[in-house]
């Protein structure tokens, strides 16, 4: 690696004659790129350029070039002022070091008005909702997704983008740092089809997008746009509020206005037994983070004036993605004079003290828990829909904001499944409204429907008619391998946006990474169902081969070290400890989904079974998944014969779920090694109810319980003591509290679980859940009461009769039975050995 110094000076020799060092070819794109501004710049719209090149002294010295000429075309055609420049790049490589230097160096010694702020792609996230004039991305030694999706969106209307590129030849089979990463064990070769298809958009999407490649000095694609002018409409504040007029002149659009407006609702408490929700929907870049930090601090003053304290809750799946609504957030309290006083934690703000208020982040598993006054969800798309029904179960004056298309979410998914599901419900009260106008660009801009279409942003599932839904009803359903090279192709992309479509409704996050590991994974293959007869996608499978493993590379993994992929193996060996684990292959579901319209209609189910037969083609051992538990899905994977052999042992901080592995076994080896991890994960599960799993859900737990194997020890029967029965009698018969006898209540609920189902006491429903939730799980009787919907009363006498009953058919006690131990039953002298009783009629 190069010194400091040496790359330095490298620069400085550059900077002499830059001109020269962007090569002869340069200045004809040049000009193309000042049309290209001063046709975009009226307009509000972005322009992107992209230097591709071997040479990273002559796409620095262009890249420096243009920044200095796009300088001057802003000076002639808008203002002088301060530009902007954000330039990201890996700072482990020389040539990025290199280019980084001589654009530095060149901004600071020949630009007047251009102000660079230099970073590297690992703190990308921390520049979410800033905004600059212009922006560098080097792309020469990596193309990440997430990082074009995060960054392209930071550059207002007018502003210049500029991506660097290696040769354009061969920048398609270029080894970037995102593809090494999807490298596994046994796949030591990329698929390289990502990066054609980012290079395929570019020259797509040529109005606007200018291509130049550095190596020919040719301009392979690009033009400006049509003339134009935007002018954005000055926001009107109302003539009467409640919010002070001050609190209006914030907002940027009159969108924006609209929104921090509707959040006067909040001010006035719903009608008893009924909840008040605002739902706040728009793309990227809309502002509606913005206008929560307004409007949550305007509510917070007009609350002030009639409560001691105002409490806001925000939440959203990261501090990253708060960072615009508390910015806001504080203006807004300025302005109001209410001495805001920010709380940062790693640089962030999570939260925001003032006079007579608190707005405060936390964790969305966190937020169930906590009490409010109003409670605002930024970024709800990006938020598991399981997990965003308890915070609406747990709160009365809700904000959510949803992204429609981008990088943080779907919020159609959010729309689908988790807000038609509150409209039915019938006692929550909602006002709704959709931001349209962009704020930091116009409406129309080029790099926007350019970024959509690359990331697939805005991929929506096929819409079904009646021919659609026989088939399904029918079951006229077609299964497809899918070659990815295809899907990525001009033939394939209809499919590729309808399956991708599925996966943004289906799951509660997705991000551009994911499209750029279908593409480029190795060990990753696509499966898809479509209807027979018009041929679309209905469901949709991503599967990755795990296994095969080395002896050396067992060992290792057993004594704790990590390797890239292969997650079922990796956690099975850590936690099963059966080396057979890591020989053994399979394929793991990476995802699976169904389209929202026809959920609940046997296609994923169907779609496991083509997975399973052509798994058994493949020689595979094993077919397995990871996902996050909830019933639902729980009890799906569970009927199709998987069977669950982990749990993490803490919830995930976003969804609130405990993270979990299933298989279902193909071979012999891997029936024996599964049926047996099967059998300890339930005894650890048993054994680690009351503690680690205290706060499961008793549905969830209940599932585990009583999946396969059914008997834990079988042959096992309940061992007690002389003195431990008698206590047993006297807690079913007599004055003894629960509490007093909760070891021996204890040891019978473990004995339910361990014994053959045949050879187990007979309990109805309510008794079992009781047995589980109280004595396993050691709720307290309010919990437990709370959770199956009865009142405390019914929990206890529940389970005294369970107790009886277990008492009575175990060990033959009633209330006629026997009282009191003669010490002579004990033992010797009445002490050493105890004698145990097994399962067993006692004589009365």
């Amino acid at each position: 690696m190069k010194s400091r110094v040496e790359i330095e000076r490298e620069a400085i020799e550059v900077l002499k004659d830059l001109n020269k060092a962007a090569g002869p070819g340069f200045t004809r794109l040049v000009r193309l790129v000042g049309a290209a501004l001063r046709a975009a710049i009226p307009k509000r719209h972005r322009v992107m350029v992209v230097i591709s090149g071997s040479d990273p002294v002559r796409v620095g010295a262009g890249t420096a070039r243009l920044l200095l000429y796009f300088e001057r075309v802003y000076r002639r055609t808008v203002e002088r002022r301060p530009l902007k420049v954000l330039y990201m790049f890996h700072d482990e490589f020389d040539d990025a070091r290199l280019r980084k230097e001589i654009v530095k160096r060149a901004v600071k010694e020949k630009g007047s008005m251009l102000e660079q702020v230099t970073a590297r792609y690992e703190e990308s996230d921390r520049y979410l909702g800033t905004t600059f004039q212009a922006l560098v991305l080097d792309l020469t030694n990596d193309l990440k997704p997430n990082d074009v999706g995060r960054l392209v969106e930071v550059v207002e209307g007018g502003g210049l983008i500029i991506l660097q590129a290696p040769s354009w030849e061969r920048w398609d089979t270029a080894l970037t740092l995102f593809k090494k990463n999807l490298l596994v064990p046994g796949h030591e070769e990329p698929r390289h089809i990502f990066i054609s298809w980012f290079k395929r958009k570019l020259l797509e999407h040529n109005r606007g997008i200018i291509v130049y490649d550095a190596d020919s000095r040719k301009i392979l694609s690009g033009e400006p746009e049509d003339p134009g002018e935007y002018r954005r409409r000055e926001p009107k504040p109302p003539k009467k509020s409640l919010f002070p007029p001050e609190v209006y002149r914030l907002a940027l659009t009159q969108d924006q206005l609209e929104a921090v407006r509707l959040m006067e609702w909040l001010y006035d408490k719903p009608p008893r037994g009924r909840k008040k929700m605002i739902v706040i929907t728009a793309d990227r870049g809309r502002g509606k983070s913005s206008a929560l930090g307004i409007g949550l601090v305007a509510l917070a003053h007009e609350l002030g004036k009639v409560k001691h304290r105002v409490r806001i809750i925000v939440t959203a799946p990261s501090p990253s993605n708060v960072q615009s609504l508390m910015e806001l957030a504080i203006k807004t309290a300025e302005t109001l004079g209410l001495e805001p006083k920010p709380v940062r934690r790693g640089g962030r703000i999570i939260e925001v003290q003032g006079r007579k208020f608190s707005l405060e982040y936390w964790e969305p598993a966190t937020v169930v828990r906590l009490q409010g006054d109003i409670v605002a969800v930024d970024e709800a798309s990006g938020i598991h829909v399981p997990l965003l029904h308890k915070i609406w179960r747990a709160h009365r004056r809700l904000v959510f904001s949803a992204t429609i298309h981008g990088y943080e979410g779907a919020g159609r998914g959010f729309n689908v499944r988790f807000l038609s599901a509150v409209k039915k419900s019938g006692d929550t009260i909602i006002r709704e409204f959709k931001m349209e106008e962009p704020i930091r660009y116009a409406p129309g801009d080029p790099i926007e429907r350019w970024l959509y279409n690359t990331l697939l942003l805005n991929a929506e599932p096929a819409e079904l008619d009646e021919d659609d839904l026989r088939d399904i009803r029918e079951g006229r359903l077609e299964y497809l391998r899918l070659d990815p090279q295809w899907l990525f192709s001009p033939e394939g992309e209809e499919t590729l946006r309808q399956l991708f479509g599925i996966y943004v409704l289906a799951h509660y996050r997705n991000e551009p990474d994911d499209l750029g590991m279908l593409a480029d994974a190795p060990h990753h293959s696509i499966r898809a169902v479509r209807t027979a007869g018009k041929g679309k996608i209905v469901s949709a499978a991503q599967v990755a081969e795990e296994g095969g493993l080395g002896e050396e590379l067992i060992d290792r993994l057993l004594r704790g070290e990590k390797i890239a992929g292969n997650i079922i193996p990796d956690r099975m060996l850590k936690h099963a400890r059966i080396r057979e684990f890591g020989r053994m292959v399979g394929w793991r579901i990476v995802r699976i989904a169904t389209h929202p319209e026809v959920q609940g209609r046997g296609i994923g189910s169907w779609l496991l079974e083509r997975l399973y037969e052509e798994s058994v083609e493949r020689g595979y051992d094993w077919l397995g998944s990871g996902f996050g538990i909830n019933e639902q899905l729980l009890r799906f994977w569970l009927r199709n014969g998987f069977l669950v052999l982990h749990l993490s042992p803490d919830r995930n901080p976003v969804s609130g779920e405990y993270t979990s592995l299933v298989m279902k076994p193909i071979t012999g080896r891997a029936r024996a090694a599964i049926m047996i991890a099967a059998r300890e994960f339930k005894l650890k599960l048993l054994n680690s109810l009351h503690d680690t799993y205290r706060d499961m859900e008793l549905e969830d737990a209940m599932l585990l319980l009583e999946m396969e194997p059914r008997a834990l020890e079988p042959g096992y029967r309940p061992r007690l003591t002389r003195i431990q029965l008698d206590r047993l009698w006297i807690y079913n018969y007599g004055p003894m509290t629960y509490e007093a006898a909760t070891d021996v209540i204890h040891e019978l609920a473990m004995a339910y679980w361990k014994m053959e189902p045949e050879a187990r006491p007979r309990l109805g429903d309510l008794e079992r859940r009781v047995l589980v939730a109280k004595v396993l799980q050691a709720k307290s009787w309010g919990e437990v009461a709370q959770e199956l919907g009865v009142r405390e009363h019914k929990v206890m006498t529940t389970l005294k009769e369970a107790v009886r009953r277990m008492s009575r058919e175990l060990f033959g006690l009633a209330e006629d039975s026997r009282v009191g131990v003669e010490l002579h039953e004990l033992g010797q002298h009445g002490e050493g050995e105890l004698r145990d009783i097994q399962a067993g009629p006692r004589e009365a």
